[in-house]
């Protein structure tokens, strides 16, 4: 396993749309291990692929309840809404309240290629769709209703 380096705001990876992973392979597997001890290493809770310039459909989530491993995760449903501040590994000097449904049902396949499907609300629910946002090329950011410069932000 190996730390990634993680984008940063302005490079061109974490604008872009992520690629569906067609097979789960040694890569795929390396990406995910590499991505989880990254995300731990940066204390954060959520890392998608493009955040280590790879645009795979790829993330891991871990809000305190285990690690989740997800490949080619999508949204299946959602309802309600919640407006949390979040935070990016990719934006670390700002913070930002943004609208997130309160409630979603994400399907992915995990590391062996089996489906699973996630019903998560909270701030589960925030980072799978903070995390499956990354892989369409958008930033927390340009949801946010006011952004906050994390210095500012007790």
């Amino acid at each position: 396993m190996a730390i990634r380096n993680i984008r940063l705001e302005g490079e061109e990876v974490l604008r872009k749309v992520s690629r569906e992973v067609d097979v789960i392979d040694e890569k795929i597997l390396t990406l995910l291990k590499d991505m989880a001890e990254t995300m731990y290493k940066a204390d954060g809770v959520g890392l998608a692929a493009p955040q280590v310039g790879i645009l795979k459909r790829v993330v891991v989530i871990d809000v305190g309840d285990g690690l989740l491993e997800l490949i080619n995760p999508k949204i299946v449903e959602q309802e309600g809404e919640q407006i949390e501040v979040e935070g990016c590994l990719s934006i670390p000097n700002l913070v930002g309240e943004v609208k997130r449904p309160a409630r979603v049902v994400v399907e992915a396949l995990d590391p062996r290629g089996e489906k699973v499907v996630i019903n998560a609300d909270g701030l589960l629910a925030i980072a799978l769709c903070h995390e499956i946002d990354h892989l369409d090329g958008i930033l927390f950011k340009d949801k946010a209703i006011r952004l906050i410069d994390k210095n500012d932000y007790k």
